[in-house]
């Protein structure tokens, strides 16, 4: 199941315009024989290439969006003491 996306434009050298895609996606939880299993995330990044994924386990899947959160936060952090200096 598609769970969102993100497009991401960009241009080459040329100035050709390409597109990639970062697709989130899931499979949920199971049972095999009697037990119950861990869904599945999947992080598809889709190209006028290819296409290439990872199968995240839960577990796996917190650790990406904690890491991922905390740089972001961080990277505006910066981006706002740089402001702040220039108003300064």
């Amino acid at each position: 199941m598609i769970e969102d996306e993100i497009i991401h434009w960009w241009k080459d050298e040329k100035g050709e315009q390409h597109r990639t895609i970062l697709r989130i996606e899931s499979e949920k939880p199971t049972e095999s024989n009697g037990f119950p299993r861990d869904g599945i995330v999947v992080v598809r990044l889709i190209n006028t290439i290819g296409s290439v994924a990872i199968k995240l386990n839960p577990d796996e899947a917190l650790r990406l969006s904690t890491q991922t959160l905390a740089v972001a936060k961080e990277l505006l952090n910066q981006k706002r003491d740089l402001w702040n200096r220039r108003e300064d």
